[in-house]
């Protein structure tokens, strides 16, 4: 049986969704402790630097794009920004924004996944 994870689109997914799955953990944590005093809300590295540490850049296919750059950081971050009276940094509003663009992102990378299945599967005559 052939292993899809040998492939790089494939592997890059599985990385992605693995990173979607870790930051939406976060993210509920957060917003599980929007009434905790003192709590201060995290986020992920973004993605695209998680893959800079990996050895793995943007690459630049046009004279006209912009250049890419990735800040190297660890896994986990705390936020900084506004804090209500008991010390609680958590903005439900922005945490539900990042929950939702962590939803298209997840849709994205399995409907991507779904695509080049489908193109294998043409290509062997399945």
């Amino acid at each position: 049986m052939f292993n899809l994870s040998q492939i790089p689109i494939f592997a890059l997914a599985d990385r992605k969704l693995a990173w979607i799955d870790q930051r939406q953990g976060v993210l509920a944590a957060d917003i599980a402790n929007a009434d905790t005093p003192g709590w201060r809300a995290h986020d992920l590295t973004p993605f695209a630097a998680r893959l800079g540490q990996h050895g793995v850049s943007l690459a630049r296919t046009d004279p006209a794009h912009l250049g890419g750059s990735a800040a190297l950081a660890s896994a986990a971050v705390v936020q900084s920004g506004e804090r209500a009276p008991d010390g609680n940094g958590v903005a439900l509003d922005q945490q539900m924004m990042k929950l939702a663009d962590t939803d298209t992102a997840q849709e994205l990378a399995t409907e991507l996944t779904r695509s080049y299945l489908g193109l294998f599967r043409t290509a062997i005559g399945r």
